[in-house]
């Protein structure tokens, strides 16, 4: 039966063993997959590289769209966006954000027939770009609202009624956010402690959310809350509401700080007894990691998107830099030791527009899976994006460690190199951390294996079911196996469409792509037969798997770029060095990780980590002063009414 109105039962966070927890993340994934994937062909020792070139192009009236979209935008951003001021002050004008709306910015994936400008995802993601690279914390607010805030997930999962009632809303002037951390929860979703208990036809929502973006200003919010099991209400699981930002019971307690994109708007937010109609609810109980996971898939590309701006920003502020300061009677750029940092940050931040480009169009034709290509290009953006910024932080010197305020008030260019650095460290961190994409993807990438393999090193299951499966794998691997010994990456000719005279030579480096691509899951192979149901504690193994395999399709979606721009006659030839380099010293990069899969210190690491953790080395903490406060390392966060002033600060 339903609690009663007045006296809801609210459960404590549940205590979950590690089996559970990963018995609940592996129910929230996508188990099939019914359109192809360059990238898991990739990690099986196929380069299908038929799936991605010749490069996808997008209509030409979304262009059209598009590009009349990003000149307004511009005009808006070199007019009315102060990046300074919003670092000075902490916070975006209240005026800009106006003025953002009135522009349709909130509306750039909504479609038109709900007040939305419809822009295409390649499109959203250049949108994301122009203005990240203006103000990050505009490009984390927009991205928030849009990527994993309301809109998309009503988009994929809500019923019409909703899609009627809150996009017109979100399309021109509610901001929204997306809520599931909480204060001892992160990426392991199993423990949520907040509990949305159903009473009547509606639900009372109790608990605390931790690091939500657009939370101190958001209208509307997506909340992530576990259904506990009852009669009517079996087996419950965690579920996903649209919830009003100024319910009552819901109180932003604190609007936190970070060492970067000190204007987003990123808060603590209390839930007591939030009344939310079951009319809200997106999709049934139970779905809210899936459908916060299938969000992400396309939800993902928008920070990398911005990463991209970073770059090409970053590659502007050295060739202008870099041709100007002069050491020992030449321009730096012109000693090696700063022109090889020039060569990463043009060659990389060619590859990482390839990579988002290339997967943002093929999810606008949604004939491919890109579940993996998005999260890989999360986390080689994100990773790759932080070493551009340091590197220029390292050729601007002790200017680029000098504070933009400080650089103008004496007189010099007040160039933003230390907060680029410092804004672009939390993308590592955001929409899951580089090590929890490691294990993500990993995951994905040996999908295959699982599905032929899986119950034979499987220890729950009984000796009959491994039986049963140690004869279907011995059928898959008999294929699959002889695949990997040779293919078209040995013959010298193939590719050769990569090789027009007068351009640099990119047909071997797809090449050695495919050569990787078979070793790659030969290493992959290898390493579970040698591991068996140990292999998801080898996280070092499993990184470099995915570290591999990120450099493999960077260096296809370059070359495919590359050879898009040539007979499109845009800089066909430059693109060709630019991929080239690229290449280059992505195979470098290639080789020293397969040399890691097996030489390595993981072991030894793991008992220096022992000896950390008994308190073996203590005495090597000794002689510092700890200047850290007093208090808790984790914030209680027990349900129960707020006793702190409401910070929510609407916009409208």
């Amino acid at each position: 039966m339903s609690a009663p109105h007045n006296t809801p039962q609210v459960p404590q966070a549940p205590k979950v063993t590690e089996r559970e927890a990963r018995r609940v993340a592996e129910a929230a994934r996508e188990q099939d997959w019914r359109k192809p994937s360059f990238a898991k062909e990739l990690f099986l020792g196929r380069f299908r590289l038929d799936l991605i070139h010749p490069h996808p192009l997008p209509p030409p009236d979304d262009i059209r769209r598009g590009e009349e979209f990003l000149a307004r935008l511009r005009a808006f951003c070199e007019t009315h966006i102060d990046s300074a001021r919003i670092e000075r002050e902490a916070r975006i004008p209240d005026e800009v954000i106006s003025g953002l709306k009135e522009l349709g910015a909130l509306g750039m994936k909504i479609e038109t027939k709900y007040g939305g400008l419809g822009l295409t995802q390649v499109y959203y993601n250049k949108a994301l770009a122009l203005v990240g690279s203006a103000s990050p914390a505009i490009g984390a607010l927009l991205s928030a609202h849009q990527s994993i805030g309301v809109p998309q997930p009503l988009k994929i999962f809500g019923t019409q009624e909703q899609k009627d009632v809150y996009l017109p809303r979100l399309a021109t002037t509610d901001i929204s956010a997306f809520l599931l951390t909480e204060p001892d929860v992160g990426s392991d979703p199993a423990r949520l402690a907040t509990t949305a208990v159903p009473d009547g036809p509606d639900y009372l929502l109790d608990g605390v959310k931790l690091w939500t973006t657009n939370g101190v200003v958001a209208d509307l919010l997506v909340v992530m809350a576990r259904v506990p099991a009852s009669e009517g209400h079996h087996p419950g699981g965690i579920t996903a509401f649209v919830v009003e930002a100024d319910a009552p019971g819901v109180t932003v307690e604190q609007r936190n700080a970070f060492m970067g994109l000190r204007g987003i708007e990123n808060g603590v937010t209390r839930f007591h007894r939030v009344r939310v109609p079951g009319a809200c609810r997106i999709g049934p109980e139970g779905a809210g990691l899936k459908i916060a996971l299938t969000t992400l898939n396309t939800g993902r590309l928008s920070l990398p998107a911005m990463c991209v701006g970073v770059g090409k920003w970053s590659l502007k502020i050295a060739r202008e830099w870099s041709a100007v300061r002069e050491q020992w009677g030449r321009p730096v750029a012109r000693h090696e030791a700063v022109g090889s940092k020039i060569s990463f940050i043009a060659a990389t931040t060619f590859a990482l527009e390839a990579i988002v480009d290339l997967s943002s169009q093929m999810a606008d034709e949604d004939r491919n899976d890109i579940r993996i290509e998005a999260a890989l290009a999360k986390l080689y953006g994100s990773e790759m994006g932080w070493l551009i910024a340091d590197e220029l932080v390292q050729i601007r010197g002790g200017r680029g460690f000098e504070t933009a305020e400080s650089l103008a008030a004496r007189g010099e260019r007040a160039v933003p190199a230390e907060q680029m650095l410092r804004d672009m460290r939390i993308n590592r961190i955001f929409e899951g951390s580089t090590e929890i994409m490691h294990l993500l993807i990993a995951r994905e990438a040996v999908d295959a294996h699982l599905k032929v393999a899986g119950d034979i090193i499987d220890p729950d299951k009984p000796l009959s079911a491994k039986a049963r499966a140690g004869a279907g794998a011995a059928g898959f691997y008999a294929r699959w196996l002889p695949k990997l010994v040779a293919g078209p990456g040995q013959l010298p000719g193939t590719y050769a469409e990569f090789h027009p005279a007068g351009h640099r030579d990119l047909s071997g480096h797809l090449r050695y792509v495919e050569r990787c691509s078979r070793k790659l899951a030969r290493s992959t192979f290898y390493a579970m037969s040698r591991w068996q149901g140990r292999m998801e504690t080898k996280q070092g193994f499993l990184g470099r798997i995915v570290d591999i395999g990120a450099e493999l399709f960077a260096m296809s979606a370059a070359c495919v770029r590359a050879e898009h721009l040539r007979g499109a006659g845009e800089h066909g030839r430059e693109a060709y060095q630019l991929a080239d380099a690229f290449c280059e010293q992505a195979r470098i990069r290639v080789e020293e990780l397969f040399t890691r899969l097996w030489s390595n210190t993981d072991d030894l690491d793991r008992r220096v980590v022992d000896g950390v953790l008994s308190g073996t080395y203590t005495w090597l903490e000794e002689g510092v002063i700890d200047p850290s406060g007093e208090g808790p390392w984790i914030a209680d966060a027990a349900p129960g009414p707020s006793v702190r002033e409401n910070r929510h600060r609407p916009l409208r």
